[in-house]
């Protein structure tokens, strides 16, 4: 699994075998590094309403066509970082799901697979009040640190058929599989490749099953992906930050 890294006050990007850390000729300790979000992207591509069963939740129609919006690179933390619970904001909710982090630049992809690097764990943290409140959704989702990604990016998973589950403080939230996607990865890079050139290191999160829910200052919501690892996050309030 590739993975970016923390050791001696030097950030790099490195490999993970299970037990060792891997950079060049360099073989650290895991315990001896720091799991970082394992993609530094200009943007987060994210695809609103692609589960039937979350449509439904909402009491949203399902889409004929992939319903996008964006996320900024200032949302992302890694592994073990804390969601900052937004004094302006009422209800925040978990939206587990697969990302999928791009490998190269690309403009109007015919073959998907050879610009996909891999694919990670990823949490749509979203302010579900003022979603509702805006009538659309940027403010929502572009929090600093409403996109949790990580630990690792997996080469080989197979992304028709991934399972996906969201625990909140240990207890199971959400549990589904990419099979019971609208559109599936490739018709999602095809379709968005056509409308905005992806570069390196960007992430398209598919979107999240049924199951989403409340979050509260005090929470770790944990979402799992076999092959990729468990990300795993705090919720704090604002209120307890210091800037």
């Amino acid at each position: 699994m590739i993975g970016r890294f923390k050791a001696q006050q030097e950030v790099f990007f490195g490999t993970f075998d299970g037990k060792y850390v891997h950079r060049n000729e360099i073989t650290y300790e895991f315990e001896d590094v720091t799991v970082l979000a394992p993609t530094c992207p200009s943007k987060i591509v994210c695809v609103g309403l692609n589960y039937i069963d979350h449509a439904l939740e909402l009491k949203e129609p399902v889409p004929a066509k992939p319903v996008l919006f964006l996320k900024p690179s200032t949302s992302v933390i890694g592994p073990g970082e804390n969601i900052v619970y937004p004094i302006s904001s009422e209800r925040i909710d978990y939206e587990g799901e697969l990302g999928v982090v791009i490998g190269q630049r690309c403009k109007n992809v015919v073959n998907p697979e050879q610009v996909i690097l891999g694919y990670t764990c990823f949490n749509d943290v979203t302010a579900r009040d003022l979603q509702k409140e805006d009538g659309q959704w940027t403010r929502a989702k572009s929090f600093d640190s409403f996109a949790p990604v990580g630990p690792f990016v997996s080469t080989n998973l197979d992304p028709r058929n991934v399972a996906i589950k969201t625990r909140v403080n240990g207890r199971l939230k959400q549990s589904s599989n990419t099979r019971d996607l609208i559109f599936d990865v490739d018709y999602l890079i095809k379709f968005i490749s056509r409308i905005m050139t992806l570069e390196t290191g960007d992430i398209i999160a598919t979107g999240t099953p049924r199951g989403v829910g409340q979050l509260r200052a005090g929470d770790v919501v944990e979402v799992e992906i076999p092959g990729v690892g468990t990300l795993s996050n705090e919720v704090i309030s604002e209120a307890a930050v210091a800037f």
